[in-house]
């Protein structure tokens, strides 16, 4: 079953009376456009999948999206195909944290994500990490941001997220400020690899 929504507070109300598989949105909206739209969603359901469309080349609602856990963007006019394997693969309370400034890498893995249906949530810096509304099942986290001393991004995720499954990835050796970590990837690493790791930590949270 699919529901129209002409604007985001029609679609917040869908949103609190039903439970949907995933959420295709505008970003260009009169009133609330698409990333104010996915913030308030979150408050409602963080582990909606949600696809923005977006004509402009506005960044930085975007980037504030991207925030909130976002499958992807497509610009218009719209992918159809692209769009439709996309809903199809994605999965629900599939949210992976990605907090890391390398913007290449974080592209990257993003997209290797998505592509599995998992929704990619991405944070450069301490400051953004603060920002995160969506909940997300595992983490994956750079051991040096450029506003947080060594280690901290991994003491605030799990400040935040208490008990989350958490990979760090590092360039740096081995460090006792690890330990709280549940494993360790060292650049360059095997990306097949680690995405294989968050599928099994993905099974491992949502057995029956």
């Amino acid at each position: 079953m699919v529901d129209v929504a002409h604007g985001g507070v029609k679609a917040l109300e869908f949103v609190r009376s039903r439970h949907y598989d995933a959420l295709v949105t505008d970003l260009r909206m009169p009133g609330m456009n698409g990333a104010e739209l996915l913030c308030e969603l979150r408050k409602i359901d963080g582990g909606l999948p949600a696809v923005l469309l977006s004509a402009y080349g506005e960044e930085g609602l975007i980037t504030i999206a991207r925030r909130d856990g976002l499958l992807a963007v497509l610009t218009k006019p719209q992918q159809l195909p692209r769009l439709l394997q996309l809903l199809e693969s994605a999965r629900r309370d599939g949210a992976v944290l990605l907090v890391e400034d390398d913007v290449a890498l974080a592209d990257n893995l993003a997209e290797a994500l998505a592509e599995r249906g998992l929704t990619p949530v991405t944070a450069t810096s301490l400051e953004e990490l603060g920002t995160i509304s969506a909940r997300p099942f595992a983490v994956l986290v750079d051991l040096k941001l450029p506003d947080a001393s060594f280690g901290e991004s991994v003491q605030r995720v799990h400040e935040r997220w208490p008990g989350i499954p958490t990979i760090v990835m590092t360039a740096f050796g081995r460090d006792e400020r690890l330990a709280s970590a549940a494993e360790c990837f060292h650049k360059p690493f095997d990306t097949a690899a680690l995405l294989g790791r968050i599928e099994a930590l993905y099974r491992e949270n949502h057995r029956p």
